[in-house]
């Protein structure tokens, strides 16, 4: 996880308040530690309540995150997770880890002084518990398990309410160039740098999706592969060779898209001009947001894209 952070949007932070009130009985509390119940699952959260300002905000963004993992695969990727919180000085999320070797395990660093502002517009948390969703491809493959995070985590919280559509778009627009190939690249299977690694994934991440729903006439879309490779997979915790995983994502949409994709980008660098893409979508920048058109060729794939199943 070295992503840039988006920006906090204060009409996201509005369309998720109510989320504040975590229902009776799903979080039960020890004294260092807590068990939040999401959609079946649970996270076990170890913490020290003394070490933070606000230890109860700490849970809810704990529960917003699951939430919002869970309503994009339509399940938690982890029947059971751990999740250890690290009290550093400051404020702020400060990155994290994931692992599933043999239990699915998060390591996150948490400011001591974080505000709720900043746990409500906090994208790392869901990024980590994207990692949870698809099986293990490999260290040669870090650009596809990276990207599914990066991409996903968009998608999904502006699916929740958590999140703009415009800043979505707008920062895929500002940091997705990051992920072109530069002098003496060899493709994504090869090329190990940080914007390949994050920014190439997930750009690999957006032309798939633009593809299944173009190829399904809008019936399915990169959402439904990846819910297929996790009900297929059981998540993480699966060693799969990356043929496979891909495999197993286009059959469930009836298509060859990521397939064809990986061959045309794992050896090879490919450019693709991603503001023609974005003109097609409809998505146009404005200053340091974008305008969305809907008269744009493609903007029904761009609503299909952001609108939950």
């Amino acid at each position: 996880m070295l992503r840039s952070p988006p920006a906090a949007l204060a009409a996201a932070a509005a369309a998720v308040t109510s989320l504040a009130l975590v229902a009776a009985g799903a979080v039960a509390a020890a004294a260092h530690g807590a068990d939040v119940a999401v959609a079946g699952s649970t996270v076990h959260v170890e913490f020290d309540r003394d070490a933070f300002s606000d230890s109860p905000a700490v849970l809810v963004w704990v529960r917003r995150a699951a939430d919002i993992v869970a309503h994009y695969y339509g399940r938690f990727p982890a029947a059971a997770l751990t999740l250890r919180i690290v009290a550093v000085p400051g404020e702020g999320v400060h990155g994290g880890q994931t692992f599933a070797d043999p239990d699915p395990f998060i390591r996150i660093r948490l400011g001591r002084e974080v505000t709720e502002a900043q746990l409500l517009s906090d994208w790392v948390l869901v990024h980590e518990m994207t990692h949870l969703a698809a099986p293990d491809t490999g260290e040669m493959h870090a650009w596809l398990s990276e990207g599914l995070a990066t991409y996903v985590e968009g998608v999904a919280r502006v699916q929740a309410g958590n999140r703009s559509e415009a800043d979505v778009w707008a920062e895929q627009m500002r940091a997705m160039p990051q992920g072109l190939p530069r002098s003496g690249d060899h493709g994504l299977d090869h090329t190990h740098s940080w914007g390949r690694t994050y920014w190439g994934g997930a750009m690999f991440c957006l032309l798939a999706d633009v593809d299944i729903r173009r190829r399904t006439q809008l019936r399915f879309g990169l959402q439904d592969a990846l819910r297929a490779l996790l009900r297929a997979s059981g998540g993480m915790a699966a060693d799969w060779p990356i043929a496979r995983a891909l495999h197993t994502a286009d059959a469930a949409v009836g298509t060859t898209t990521l397939e064809d994709l990986y061959a045309q980008m794992k050896d090879t660098p490919v450019t693709p001009d991603l503001l023609a893409l974005w003109r097609e979508l409809g998505v146009e920048p404005d200053g340091a947001t974008v305008r969305l058109l809907d008269g744009a060729p493609l903007a029904p794939v761009r609503h299909a894209i952001m609108r939950a199943p």
